[in-house]
C-alpha cells in the first residue's frame, strides 16, 4: 500500500511542478522564436540579443502567474498535509 501512496505523491509533484513552470517556459519558447525569427531576417547574429527578451517575459509571466502559480502550491501542499493521516493508518 505504501508504494502506491509514494507514486501517488511523486505524480502529483511533478504533474504540480510541470504546471508551475510551463507559463514561463512556453514564454520564453516564443519570445525565442521569435527572437530568431528576427535575426534570420535581418541576418543580426547577436547571440546577446534574445538574452533581455527573454527575461523580460519570464519577469511578466512571473508577476502575472504569480496569484495562480501561489494558489496552486498552496492547494498541493495542503492535499499532501491532509493525506498524512491516511500515510499513518496504512502502516
Amino acid at each position: 500500500m505504501e508504494n502506491e501512496f509514494a507514486i501517488e505523491v511523486i505524480s502529483q509533484a511533478m504533474k504540480v511542478t510541470l504546471m508551475l513552470a510551463a507559463p514561463m517556459l512556453l514564454s520564453a519558447l516564443v519570445v525565442g522564436i521569435l527572437v530568431s525569427i528576427f535575426q534570420a531576417v535581418t541576418q543580426i547574429n547577436e547571440q546577446t540579443l534574445s538574452f533581455i527578451p527573454k527575461i523580460l517575459v519570464i519577469i511578466a509571466a512571473l508577476v502575472i502567474f504569480s496569484p495562480w502559480m501561489m494558489e496552486t502550491m498552496v492547494s498541493y501542499t495542503q492535499d499532501l498535509f491532509a493525506s498524512i493521516p491516511e500515510l499513518i493508518r496504512r502502516s
